[in-house]
């Protein structure tokens, strides 16, 4: 049972935990979170063309994701067994070899619980009338907390490359006091914190340049190059 949420999701929530029955036994949330960072991410229903597409991918960057101390976790809108019969398919098409656990929520209740549902397209629904799950990704953090939030309609598959750049953003920005620019990805030049004054940006990051007082780029020494 999904517990109840007392108000909408947004960055900084803690992400609500819950107990379900997943392809890898059964999960209670926030201890599946563990002292590790996660992505959970949502699908419409098993078997069906886009779905299949983005578990090989996520399948594939697995090994990315856990050296950054990552966990995967899917849900989809039908059972544990369907479930696996679905995984077979996806490891053939994809040639990709899914062991990350995907949640059954036939029910929707994590789906509800975590708001994703289809409110655009009415007539997403299974056989019962219930709705089906859109494209969600969260990214939380080994505090539980809520660091990102996606959403993607149905008809449009996600970009994997993206949800590990945010990752590494985020860890970065995490242990340096820095925030990264549009486009970033590791090895560019960061931004320092405006929370940083100038003497102190010194000390921090000796090569940072200013192009506005409110814009100061540097690249991050090599012993402060890696995110996690």
């Amino acid at each position: 049972m999904a517990e109840e949420r007392a108000a909408p999701l947004r960055l900084g929530s803690t992400a609500p935990n819950f107990k379900a029955e997943t392809t890898t036994g059964p999960i209670d949330f926030h201890e599946f979170i563990g002292d590790k960072w996660v992505v959970l991410f949502s699908h419409p229903e098993d078997f069906t063309p886009v779905c299949t597409t983005e578990l090989g991918a996520f399948a594939k960057l697995e090994p990315e994701f856990t050296k950054r101390g990552v966990k995967l976790i899917g849900l989809s809108a039908n059972t544990v067994g369907s479930h696996g019969d679905w995984i077979k398919d996806i490891d053939e098409v994809t040639g990709s070899k899914v062991s990350f656990p995907i949640i059954a929520d036939k029910e929707r209740k994590v789906a509800y619980l975590y708001d994703m549902i289809d409110y655009q397209d009415t007539t997403n629904v299974d056989e019962k009338g219930i709705a089906f799950t859109i494209r969600s990704v969260f990214i939380i953090d080994p505090k539980k907390t809520i660091r990102l939030i996606l959403s993607y309609p149905a008809s449009t598959g996600r970009n994997t490359a993206e949800v590990l750049r945010v990752v590494d953003s985020l860890q970065t920005g995490d242990k340096h006091k820095i925030t990264t620019p549009i486009n970033w990805v590791p090895g560019d030049d960061v931004i320092v914190h405006p929370a940083v004054k100038n003497e102190e940006a010194k000390t921090l990051f000796p090569d940072f340049r200013t192009v506005k007082p409110y814009l100061r780029f540097t690249p991050l020494p090599k012993d402060k190059t890696s995110a996690s």
